[in-house]
């Protein structure tokens, strides 16, 4: 799981990143883990680079459009962490988010 993925996109935002563990700042529970690339602010998620929960990933997988992206939200209090996007300066899929909605830890 502590595998980093570098393609394109890392080398593109200067080759460093880190894990991030998002977590609700509702409830506190952990909704994602997260390959974060460069840096500055953490704006969005891509698709491509969440790394957990397995249930998660799965309801992604097969998802290649914005129209059939559910919205990510908490499993355990429903609040609305992020909305579907597409970076279109990549051309990417991603979740744009709420800001107050999470809070974050580096792993």
């Amino acid at each position: 799981m502590k595998v980093i993925k570098k393609n394109r996109f890392t080398k593109a935002r200067g080759g460093s990143s880190k894990l991030l563990v998002l977590s609700c700042a509702k409830c506190g529970n952990e909704i994602v883990n997260y390959q974060k690339d460069g840096i500055g602010t953490l704006l969005r998620l891509y698709l491509d680079r969440i790394r957990g929960p397995r249930e998660l990933l799965n309801s992604i997988e097969s998802v290649h459009e914005k129209s059939t992206m559910p919205n990510l939200v908490c499993d355990h209090c429903s609040a609305l962490i992020g909305v579907p996007m597409i970076y279109e300066v990549e051309n990417r899929l991603a979740f744009r988010l709420i800001r107050g909605s999470f809070s974050k830890k580096t792993l």
